[in-house]
């Protein structure tokens, strides 16, 4: 094979993610063609509903998907948290990149830290997790829905549009840009546990195994075992990324993993949480495990009047 075509979303940190790739494929391959496709998905179009209002998995990566099943892409970059846990016949998920930081973040030009906020600040998100997150820690804060890139979303905010705002900090630094805002401060996964392969990319290819020996090169190991919890543990509950679902796998050593995990409303008026320390050697088990824990607390009914909540 001498050329691989890359599906890309033309957002510049999704741009990065696709360079990024395909750097490391060019020092692995390095007599082989690497380009990037540019593709709009439905997630990039729809810019003024929040996410969980459109519904449906699969916003940010459904259009990569049918170029790559068309046999015009062969592989698509994703930010894991953003890939379905299921996927269209002929398509996987062939690798998974090592993780950066799997924080969120807040951002402000006032406002160091959520603790330092005053009553009632006004904190921009969409996200129904990080929604959650914020009412318990501070049921006073008044949320308000944030869209668009990263940058578009700084903007509005150094437009005065928001006290705050809650972003993934892996995007910002990706981008380097930390200093377009007074404080750029990650929130610990105690305070605000982060979506499923949060800081991870995804590889997604077709089932062709020349495609798939081409690429599992990328795989790492840790991040492999760490995504393969939190996605079966979302797998199990059927939920997306729009639903408030937070879940964090942390290789401990070599014989244990931490795995935190939260399901909720949106408000926080209501939720499940879990800490556990798992064996390693059972690490393609203990997101579904894990589940099944929460599920019999009445998980599955909680997500399903959070997504009835979000969806009106």
């Amino acid at each position: 094979m001498d050329k691989l075509v890359i599906a890309t979303r033309r957002s510049q940190l999704a741009l990065w993610q696709s360079e990024f790739i395909k750097a490391q494929l060019q020092e692995h391959y390095p007599d082989m063609e690497i380009v990037l496709q540019e593709f709009v998905t439905k997630g990039d179009k729809i810019l003024d509903v929040p996410l969980a209002k459109i519904g449906g998995k699969g916003l940010f990566t459904k259009e990569l998907e049918v170029a790559m099943l068309n046999g015009d892409a062969h592989l698509a970059v994703h930010s894991l948290k953003d890939v379905p846990t299921q996927f269209e016949e002929g398509l996987q998920l062939t690798a998974v990149s090592k993780r950066y930081d799997p924080r969120d973040a807040l951002l402000s030009n006032k406002y160091s830290s959520i603790d330092e906020l005053p009553q009632g600040a006004v904190v921009g998100t969409t996200s129904l997790r990080r929604r959650m997150a914020i009412k318990l820690l501070r049921p006073d804060i008044d949320l308000k829905d944030l869209r668009g890139n990263i940058n578009t979303r700084i903007a509005k905010l150094n437009a005065g549009e928001y006290d705050a705002i809650i972003l993934a900090a892996t995007g910002v630094q990706k981008l380097g840009i930390e200093n377009e805002v007074k404080h750029f401060n990650p929130i610990s996964t105690d305070k605000m546990i982060p979506s499923m392969g949060q800081a991870t990319l995804g590889i997604e290819t077709t089932t062709d195994p020349k495609i798939i020996e081409l690429i599992s090169v990328l795989n790492d190991n840790d991040a492999h075992i760490e995504s393969t919890i939190e996605r079966s543990f979302v797998d199990k509950l059927q939920g997306g990324c729009q639903v408030p679902i937070g879940v964090k796998a942390t290789i401990q050593d070599e014989n244990s993993v931490r795995v935190q995990a939260i399901v909720g409303m949106p408000d926080g008026s209501e939720y499940i949480e879990d800490d556990i320390t798992a064996d390693l050697d059972n690490y393609e088990n203990v997101g579904q495990i894990l589940a099944q824990t929460f599920i019999d607390q009445g998980a599955k009914e909680l997500l399903e009047r959070a997504e009835k909540v979000a969806f009106k």
